[in-house]
């Protein structure tokens, strides 16, 4: 439960630097919905994911994987969706670009910081 609730916060920080860096390719409106949507993102990635990893699979297989960061873009544009206003994408590419950083870092933090954790 711990680590689930760390995710959020670092996906939060994430939104919210993502957000700096973008301007208004991405918008947040303030540090809360970074944490809502990190939340909404969260939910969707237990929920949705699966169901468009399976669905993809021979897709996924054939760029050995590549794929998976265009499902981890559309469950960005979901959850800019559910966020309304408070959270906005201004399109598919940065989404995909959203969804790279996001894997990038995540796995960088995974493997040093949280490992060392246990």
């Amino acid at each position: 439960m711990m680590k689930w609730l760390l995710g959020i916060v670092i996906n939060a920080i994430l939104f919210t630097a993502i957000s700096g860096y973008f301007g208004e390719a991405f918008y947040m409106e303030s540090f809360g919905a970074a944490l809502g949507a990190s939340l909404v993102l969260s939910i969707l990635n237990v929920l949705v994911r699966p169901i468009l990893i399976l669905l993809t699979l021979p897709v996924t297989i054939l760029t050995l994987g590549l794929f998976l960061f265009v499902i981890n873009a559309i469950t960005i544009l979901i959850t800019d969706e559910v966020m309304g206003a408070a959270f906005e994408v201004q399109g598919f590419g940065m989404a995909l670009m959203t969804a790279v950083i996001m894997v990038l870092v995540n796995l960088i933090l995974q493997s040093t910081v949280l490992k060392q954790e246990k």
